[in-house]
């Protein structure tokens, strides 16, 4: 992930009024002994951390997973399927298990 650079001054047009800005602008850093301090979520509080680890898992892994190819296709054929809206390529995986009898 991409680390953004701080702020030193408010910009408009960010997501935030200029009274968030101030509410927030006097917090002091934190000092060497506090960062001592710090543990790591995981640790500090593990439910939460388990629920996020859930979060961003994404979806299950496959038994079967498809694969991904290049294969050239008539344009004709292609424009029919992509007519019939999203899920177009799941109906031509299907047309296709059909045509090999599966």
């Amino acid at each position: 992930m991409k680390r953004q650079k701080t702020l030193k001054a408010f910009t408009e047009g960010r997501g935030y009024s200029r009274s968030d800005w101030d509410e927030v602008g006097d917090n002091p850093e934190a000092t060497d002994e506090e960062l001592k301090e710090f543990r790591p979520l995981r640790e500090a509080f593990p439910e939460i951390a388990e629920v996020i680890d859930r979060k961003l898992a994404g979806r299950p892994k496959s038994e079967a997973p498809k694969q991904a190819i290049s294969i050239r296709l008539d344009a004709e054929v292609i424009a029919r399927f992509r007519a019939t809206g999203d899920g177009w390529q799941s109906r031509m995986n299907e047309a296709l298990r059909k045509a090999v009898g599966l």
